[in-house]
């Protein structure tokens, strides 16, 4: 039984954010990517940087066990760990000292706007206190800016997301960077992408 859980948007948007994305991951060292999902990006990413080694996570178990088929069907078992159970608002996350000491940069594509806050707050607080070596925290979604939606598509889609789930909901792109700020995230570019959605970078 093929465990592979596919998504065409995912499928759809792996190339805009790999061409931003690229410009700041280093070019080797561990890549921590956060809520994985499907596995497509991390399949995907890893294929195009052989000395980065892209580490998957997420909490729910289908999507762990898509990863893994995902590794296995596209010949990347050799290069790529198998994925984590790293719910961000439970703490310590998972991770073994040489993961922790080896992450320089995260990765979150698409989770903040169907999460909690608390999430948002988790995902920086644990960062801080479990990658010491963090550097880069890259963020990608659709986002508000100054309050305000960008578009009438994601306006829709919020109110969509608010009726699923009264903690969900398009996040303000100047409050998320109050707590990356806090802790001491204090370099952030913001890039327009496709389909009105956000690559947001921070950086120490």
């Amino acid at each position: 039984m093929d465990k592979r859980l596919f998504y065409p948007a995912t499928n759809k948007n792996s190339k805009p954010i790999s061409e931003v994305l690229f410009k700041y991951l280093p070019n080797r060292g561990v890549v921590l990517e956060i809520a994985s999902g499907s596995g497509q990006h991390a399949i995907a990413f890893q294929a195009l940087q052989s000395e980065l080694i892209w580490q998957t996570s997420d909490p729910a178990t289908d999507c762990r066990k898509s990863i893994r088929a995902w590794i296995e069907f596209t010949g990347l078992i050799t290069r790529m760990p198998q994925p984590l159970n790293i719910d961000v608002n439970r703490r310590p996350w998972p991770l073994t000292t040489e993961i922790s000491i080896s992450v320089a940069s995260l990765v979150c594509i698409n989770m903040i706007h169907v999460t909690s806050w608390d999430s948002v707050e988790s995902l920086f607080s644990g960062s801080k206190d479990q990658l010491p070596n963090l550097n880069l925290i890259y963020l990608y979604g659709p986002f508000k800016r100054k309050g305000k939606h960008i578009s009438i598509s994601n306006e829709l889609f919020d109110t969509t997301l608010k009726n699923q789930n009264k903690e969900w909901g398009i996040r303000n792109l100047e409050d998320i960077d109050k707590v990356a700020y806090k802790y001491g995230f204090n370099k952030s570019l913001k890039i327009p992408m496709p389909s009105y959605n956000f690559s947001a970078i921070f950086r120490k």
